[in-house]
């Protein structure tokens, strides 16, 4: 596919291909439309945490991480960053990793273990 497609427009021109290639599940084809608008807009949450979603659908799990990093290093209550970030160690074998922040999720949305 073209690159020149996915670059072309403005940026909530792009947002809305982006968001449609995620929902037809073309992932990889999201995450490179999303780069550069969250590399453009680093204050931005939504495309940051799209972009991480479609790096983790994608199977991208070490650029996963280092957005959902990031996210949360900005933005440390942003629970849905904290599930996709133990889930996302979680899938790379990292357990006992990913459970401080499954279980800091589960906290923020007031699941609490007995």
């Amino acid at each position: 596919m073209s690159t020149s497609y996915l670059e072309h427009g403005t940026a909530a021109e792009r947002w809305e291909r982006a968001g449609l290639f995620f929902e037809a599940k073309e992932y990889a084809t999201a995450a490179r439309i999303l780069e550069p608008l969250a590399a453009g807009a680093p204050e931005q949450l939504a495309p940051r945490l799209l972009l991480a979603r479609a790096y983790y659908h994608s199977a991208q799990l070490s650029r996963a991480e280092r957005e959902l990093r990031a996210i949360l290093e900005r933005w440390p209550v942003e629970d849905y960053a904290q599930l996709l970030l133990g889930r996302t160690l979680e899938r790379g074998g990292r357990a006992a990793e990913a459970r401080p922040y499954l279980r800091m999720a589960a906290a923020m949305a007031g699941e609490f273990e007995d």
